[in-house]
């Protein structure tokens, strides 16, 4: 019996089969979160790390690609810095530590995820508009971050080479830089403003620097 699931899929087989889990996550959470009360934000902090996580290993296979810097951005307009700066640090961990490998780079992964919430939360009121989110205007800041975080990630380099090279890996790496971009437009299109209702939902009562008004549903 053993022997049925004794196959290989192929390297787009994969890839389909993780974005199709991927959007059952995604689709679990929205309907999942019909259920929580009111006054369970940290269970939607939950589910959002979750989420990108799961997205963060599943996506591994396309470049660059992977959900965690808009879900911290919209913690960072929702929920505040110190939140947006906690899932940083946990998601780089937990996938770095059992899934893509750990070293001194996770720090910097953290402090560019960090920036990333930090930059949400402080544009949070220009971002949120009459209670509803700017899609268009959180696209933009969406491919900021991206060369953002993934500069970021790049001063690493600076640990064992000279500073001279800092540029010249940058410059390797603007292709990259442009998958992240790209797949930001994407996830914010995809789940922005679903994620956005729920977190509006079950908001923190005091944040840093959060977002100050909530649209009444």
């Amino acid at each position: 019996m053993y022997d049925f699931h004794n196959f290989g899929l192929s390297p787009i087989q994969e890839l389909a089969l993780n974005i199709l889990i991927l959007s059952v996550i995604i689709m679990s959470i929205l309907r999942g979160e019909k259920r929580i009360e009111d006054s369970s934000p940290h269970a939607i902090l939950a589910l959002l790390a979750l989420f990108a996580i799961s997205g963060r290993i599943l996506l591994d296979p396309i470049p660059n690609v992977q959900p965690v810097t808009v879900i911290i951005l919209l913690v960072g307009i929702f929920y505040g810095i110190p939140w947006a700066l906690a899932l940083s640090g946990i998601i780089a961990l937990s996938t770095n530590l059992v899934f893509l490998g750990h070293g001194p780079w996770t720090l910097f992964q953290v402090a560019g995820w960090g920036l990333v919430g930090i930059i949400g939360a402080t544009l949070s009121n220009r971002l949120v508009l009459d209670g509803r989110l700017s899609v268009s205007r959180l696209m933009g800041v969406s491919v900021v971050s991206a060369f953002v975080f993934d500069w970021i990630v790049s001063l690493s380099i600076l640990l064992n080479h000279e500073p001279s090279m800092l540029l010249p890996y940058l410059a390797n790496g603007i292709v990259f830089d442009l998958y992240h971009a790209v797949g930001n437009l994407i996830f914010v299109a995809w789940i922005a403003t679903p994620l956005s209702e729920i977190m509006q939902r079950h908001r923190l009562k005091a944040s840093y620097r959060a977002v100050s008004e909530v649209a009444i549903n």
